[in-house]
């Protein structure tokens, strides 16, 4: 496996380079030819320096893999399911790029281990990884071009990873789950707001359950309606609700 990106100089800066290379060559399937843009990519604005009043991290890669990651799935599905409706592709690929899916993709992909962030910080643990996973997908966006980011994406993250057939499939709303749970055993339900961290681009949203005033899953997303799903999806895992 790739150790921890540090921030040295000299012939331990040219061993982790080459380190990151060997990442993303595996991550990605090639070599990367601006491999400071990857660097940028796996940096956390948690760890980013101040440089003349700006604090560069990822982020801005992040805002452009995300709507890069978003319109390639689109275009697949697009293509792959010729007779079905906007609302079927909409849901389908909100299910792909959701949060949690590509938390659990970015982690089977290594990208834990090329990611510089402060690992002190325990909510961050629960974002950094799909978030670098957009980062790196904007950076080979800016690396290579759109239509080999395409290929990427296509062949590197969703026929490997996905089963389209079960994604299809599995049509489960966790809150709903939670709620009909505490109904049945006579308990009361809250989902409450933790915070909403703002950026530039963006809104993170942080929601937790508490049941009968004890505190269960914290979720997280980009909207409501998700940080609430990944919350209860956590306390169904607590609770072992099936």
């Amino acid at each position: 496996m790739w150790s921890l990106i540090k921030i040295p100089s000299g012939g331990q800066k040219k061993k982790d380079d080459r380190r990151l290379i060997t990442a993303i060559r595996t991550i990605t399937g090639f070599t990367p030819s601006n491999l400071s843009l990857y660097k940028l990519a796996t940096l956390h604005t948690s760890r980013a320096k101040e440089t003349n009043g700006f604090r560069e991290s990822n982020e801005r890669l992040e805002y452009l893999g995300d709507a890069i990651l978003g319109a390639a799935v689109a275009d697949y599905l697009f293509k792959k399911y010729p007779f079905k409706d906007e609302g079927f592709l909409t849901e389908i690929r909100s299910r792909i790029v959701n949060r949690e899916a590509l938390n659990q993709l970015a982690r089977k992909m290594g990208i834990s281990h090329i990611v510089q962030f402060d690992q002190k910080n325990a909510q961050l643990q629960q974002v950094v990884l799909g978030n670098t996973l957009e980062a790196i997908v904007g950076a080979v966006y800016l690396d290579k071009g759109y239509l080999r980011c395409k290929k990427f994406v296509i062949d590197k993250l969703i026929q490997p990873h996905f089963d389209l057939n079960l994604v299809i499939q599995n049509n489960v709303n966790h809150k709903s789950k939670i709620i009909e749970w505490t109904q049945r055993n006579n308990k009361a339900v809250r989902f409450e707001m933790v915070e909403v961290k703002k950026s530039k681009n963006q809104k993170e949203f942080s929601i937790q359950v508490f049941i009968d005033d004890l505190a269960y899953g914290t979720g997280f997303g980009f909207t409501k309606k998700k940080a609430e799903q990944d919350a209860a999806l956590k306390t169904c895992e607590q609770l072992n609700i099936v």
